[in-house]
């Protein structure tokens, strides 16, 4: 069966050469990798990680505040809450100030994790750090932030 494209195979290569879409993915799944490698033997995935540490807050944030920080809508979050929950490391709880919405509590177990998981974190990222081109992650951290701002 032949590929016949009205797209050049040169544009193919083009995009694969120059996408700053697909590198930054590329990049995201591989840092993805190395702290899920990392916090594995604790359990923990770095999606995990990263919605337990959004937790560890002097209040109860709501869903809303948390899907929002982690960039995703509130079905994938809740989606992602349940197996934490299960655990045991986290609580819904309902908002006192307003019936309707919901809190979500880190518990004594899950910041025990949490506390666990911090310095495993630290040392991966930390070697992260060094490995990135340029030794500047403070300018590649503001790019990145500069990203989720929206367009305008």
């Amino acid at each position: 069966m032949s590929n016949r494209s009205s797209v050049p195979f040169r544009a193919t290569l083009e995009v694969r050469d120059a996408c700053l879409c697909l590198h930054l993915q590329r990049a995201a799944r591989a840092a993805a990798r190395r702290f899920d490698d990392a916090l594995r033997p604790l359990g923990l995935t770095n999606g995990q990680f990263s919605l337990l540490m959004s937790l560890n807050r002097p209040d109860p944030p709501g869903i809303g505040d948390v899907a929002d920080l982690l960039a995703l809508d509130r079905t994938t979050l809740t989606a992602n809450l349940k197996p934490l929950e299960r655990r045991g490391l986290i609580e819904v709880a309902v908002d006192a100030k307003d019936r309707r919405g919901r809190r979500l509590v880190l518990t004594r177990r899950g910041a025990a994790l949490l506390a666990a998981a911090l310095p495993v974190w630290r040392r991966t990222h930390k070697a992260l750090e060094r490995s990135l081109a340029g030794g500047d992650p403070e300018r590649l951290r503001a790019a990145l932030v500069a990203l989720t701002e929206p367009a305008g």
